[in-house]
């Protein structure tokens, strides 16, 4: 197609950094939605070259290197590359003075006034869906009349400031071309043959929740609108063709409609018939049970999951109507607990630390009732950090609840510490107290939260946790907070990791990160559990560990109710610390019971009625036919990689023990 001389070609650059995770990274989908529309709708579309993707951190010089031809770059901006997606702009601004800079995503203020006039390197904002706003912006370039550019917002050469409302979204969203299906990917794949994918996916967009720490509801808080199914079908196909191994799917409600069901069989049945995808991250719907049971369960038959992530976030009404989450069913959550936990389907509970309104005994309280009802696989204890287009992001919102927040590196879990010699770390804004939960409290907070990981849900003291639990009825949470203070004296062990766990929550509080980075142990950030059970085990402290944290039960079990037989508890703990995954075990070990744990520990965490019987067992646990012999690889394989699944128990086995009966022939 020719070109009319008063249009002159444009270059554009699109710029999506995400982080690498185990050394995969995300295909830029935001962006390539952006070129695909600008292609195939676009009246010249010839006019427009667009150069490779940005789509990975890399040295800032390095980056702005690569996008200096550019006429136009469009930067796709979220709290994990606001910082270094702003210092790329800025010098390549200072670069080339007549570069446009387009800045959209989710990182963009809806209120941007103030964000614009300290990032003059920021020509032009867009809000909310860009794709048709972009295409404008294109077919308009080199001009710059962006009055009547709905979605925009700008700061005038004279100094004024310009906000236009949003466009209307796209109700068809089938007029988006797909990227995937358009070969939008093929050029930065050839160009990148070593690269590991992880693909992003929509099947829908819009969120009818108001949840008030969340942007996705802010965002649109109106009707879901959707993508047509084959087209969906056909990115399926696509994703098995190329062999991607993980897709994360970023729906704020996979499950929200009747179809996601066949959608969820789609993909169950392409990685059966393919091997891909290996796995399927969703984010669940919430108050709609039997689809989100239905669309869950195929998946993890499938095992395109490691887990249900049951997202509660609280389960104290208070706060709940403090976050606007008043309107979702809390009796879902349980009843979809307790009804995959029967089926033998694993679920985690998402937990936020900090949320207004939530108290220390109002938060403990909620763990203990998510244990109680059958949660021993996972509770996931978050931070709650505050998102630019929350409503938690207002100033007089926070100033109701009396929200303190810190500024603190965005540090990834079991991330690598990775420092680039032209750089910039990204921060979040942490919450780290409110006036229902001061400053003290919050830490008291984290700490129960940690111990409560390395305890029952790191699965180092569970069996003993859960059988105290039924002979004595003695709570969860009497039995953690015990731990939480022992005496120094009698217990220095225990204390000790009480005091790491206070001081790392101190730490936080002052802007440390949240997780422990260890040059030691693998190079990485560590949640601070799981670094107490490494350097347990590094320091030849593991034995002593049990011993102590055994007789502080017995302690806490007799105080509570007398006359229980106390040799079950010293069973429970000593099958609990056979089972642990050792690092350079040479034997395997055989265990007498007087008492049928393993049983009773199994059916508990299966959701089924547990009766303690009286039977006499040897229980074999397998320990050398696949050992650790290098310490680094135990804790990659199985203090990381296994801790979500519970593959750092060995695999027991029992067998009733017979015995003759003297003078019986």
């Amino acid at each position: 197609m020719a070109i009319p001389s008063a249009l002159p070609p444009a270059t554009v650059g699109l710029v999506q950094i995400n982080n690498s995770f185990s050394g995969q990274n995300y295909l830029p989908y935001s962006v390539a939605l952006l070129q695909t529309y600008v292609q195939q709708k676009s009246t010249m579309p010839d006019r427009f070259r667009f150069l490779p993707h940005l789509y990975k951190r890399i040295r800032i010089a390095d980056a702005v290197a690569s996008l200096l031809e550019a006429d136009i770059v469009g930067f796709s901006t979220y709290v994990w590359n606001g910082r270094i997606s702003l210092e790329i702009a800025r010098r390549l601004k200072a670069a080339k003075p007549g570069i446009l800079i387009i800045f959209g995503g989710p990182h963009v203020p809806d209120q941007p006034e103030a964000f614009l006039r300290s990032n003059p390197q920021i020509d032009l904002a867009v809000h909310n869906e860009g794709e048709r706003t972009f295409l404008q912006l294109l077919e308009m370039f080199p001009g710059r009349e962006w009055q009547n550019l709905p979605g925009v917002s700008f700061v005038e050469p004279d100094g004024s400031f310009v906000r236009k409302p949003n466009i209307d979204r796209v109700r068809d969203l089938d007029e988006i071309p797909s990227p995937f299906l358009d070969g939008s990917f093929d050029a930065i794949m050839a160009a990148n043959p070593n690269e590991s994918w992880i693909g992003l996916w929509e099947t829908n967009r819009g969120c009818p929740f108001r949840c008030t720490f969340c942007d996705w509801g802010s965002a649109t808080a109106a009707k879901v609108t959707k993508f047509g199914d084959q087209r969906l079908f056909r990115e399926v196909d696509w994703f098995a063709e190329k062999k991607i191994e993980y897709i994360f799917c970023c729906d704020a409600n996979f499950g929200i409609q009747k179809r996601d069901v066949d959608i969820a069989n789609y993909v169950a049945e392409t990685k059966k018939s393919t091997g891909f995808p290996v796995a399927l991250s969703v984010q669940n719907t919430k108050n709609a049970t039997e689809r989100a049971y239905l669309t869950q369960k195929i998946l993890s038959d499938a095992g395109l999951n490691k887990g249900v992530a049951l997202s509660m976030q609280s389960v104290d009404m208070t706060t709940l109507e403090a976050i606007k989450r008043d309107n979702i069913s809390l009796d879902t959550y349980m009843e979809l607990q307790r009804r995959f936990t029967r089926d033998k389907v694993e679920t985690y509970s998402d937990l936020i630390l900090g949320l207004p309104g939530e108290t220390y005994e109002s938060f403990v309280k909620g763990v203990d009732q998510l244990m109680e009802n059958g949660q021993h696989n996972r509770i996931q204890f978050n931070n709650l950090s505050i998102l630019p287009n929350a409503e938690m992001g207002d100033p007089a919102y926070q100033s109701r609840y009396g929200m303190v927040t810190i500024e603190s590196k965005i540090i990834n879990i079991h991330g690598e510490r990775i420092e680039l010699d032209d750089d910039v770390p990204e921060v979040q804004d942490l919450v780290i107290a409110t006036s229902a939960t001061p400053l003290a409290d919050w830490r008291r907070t984290r700490v129960f939260c940690w111990m409560t990981a390395l305890l029952h849900f790191d699965k180092l003291f569970q069996i003993p946790l859960i059988l105290a639990h039924g002979i004595s009825g003695i709570s969860y949470r009497d039995m953690i907070e015990a731990f939480m203070v022992a005496d120094p004296k009698r217990f220095p062990m225990i204390a000790e990791i009480n005091n790491f766990f206070y001081g790392e929550a101190e730490s936080i509080q002052k802007g440390g990160s949240e997780y422990v980075f260890s040059k030691e142990y693998l190079n990485i950030y560590w949640p601070a559990d799981e670094f107490v059970f490494v350097k347990l085990t590094a320091d030849g402290k593991f034995d002593a560990f049990y011993e102590e944290a055994g007789n502080l039960l017995r302690e806490i079990v007799s105080g509570h109710s007398s006359g229980l037989p106390m040799g079950v508890i010293d069973e429970a703990v000593k099958l609990n610390h056979a089972l642990v995954h050792q690092p350079f075990a040479k034997d395997d070990v055989k265990i007498e019971l007087r008492y049928d744990l393993l049983d009773y520990w199994r059916k508990v965490r299966d959701g089924e009625q547990a009766l303690l019987t009286e039977k006499a067992l040897v229980v074999e646990i397998d320990r050398t036919s696949k050992p650790y012999d290098d310490f680094q690889k135990w804790c990659r394989e199985i203090v990381w990689w296994g801790n979500k699944k519970g593959a750092y128990l060995y695999s027991p086995r029992a067998e009733e023990i017979t015995r003759e009966l003297a003078g019986h022939y």
